[in-house]
């Protein structure tokens, strides 16, 4: 990417609930969370299906956003709060667990495709575009013939959880180098 967009919006992607609170497929929840609790987020708020929370980084105001449906209606909660907040698809920076990176790898990407992601999916779906950026957090393939959804939504104990605390801290280190 050329030109460097304002980022106004980081959105995490996850399930609601204490269920999925440890699981693969909440890192961008788990991000998120990390950025609040370093930029002093205090209050939350519910905002058109999301939980939001104005932090600053990157010396502005930032919304931090858990649309609260689940991961593969995402896009619709997010769509209404840029709507709302006026903020533009190239805009909104989404943090997602991806399949198709090494545990513990994050990268940052701007658009492109969706590696069969229906959180990303609903998002490009709503947005009608898929220009907008992604930290992208590496949470590995599933061992021998274990289900994606099984790897994904499987609680996490002892390293595996350490390891992921580890991971989604570095991916929120990479959001602020997007800021």
């Amino acid at each position: 990417m050329g030109v460097r967009m304002t980022i106004r919006i980081v959105c995490g992607l996850g399930n609601p609930g204490a269920e999925y609170a440890l699981t693969r497929h909440n890192a961008g929840f788990a991000t998120v969370d990390v950025l609040a609790e370093r930029h002093g987020a205090r209050y939350w708020k519910s905002q058109a299906g999301c939980l939001v929370a104005a932090v600053r980084m990157g010396g502005r105001e930032v919304v931090i956003a858990k649309p609260q449906g689940y991961m593969n209606t995402s896009g619709g909660p997010l769509s209404k709060l840029a709507r709302e907040l006026r903020v533009r698809p190239d805009e909104i920076l989404v943090v997602h667990d991806e399949v198709d990176l090494p545990a513990g790898e994050v990268r940052y990407k701007f658009g492109g495709g969706l590696n069969a992601h229906n959180g990303l999916r609903s998002i490009k779906a709503k947005l009608g575009t898929a220009e907008f950026a992604r930290v992208r957090v590496g949470i590995g393939r599933p061992p021998g013939k274990m289900s994606v959804a099984d790897w994904t939504l499987r609680k996490l104990k002892g390293t595996f959880a350490d390891e992921f605390a580890v991971t989604c801290e570095h991916a929120a280190d990479v959001v602020e180098e997007q800021l």
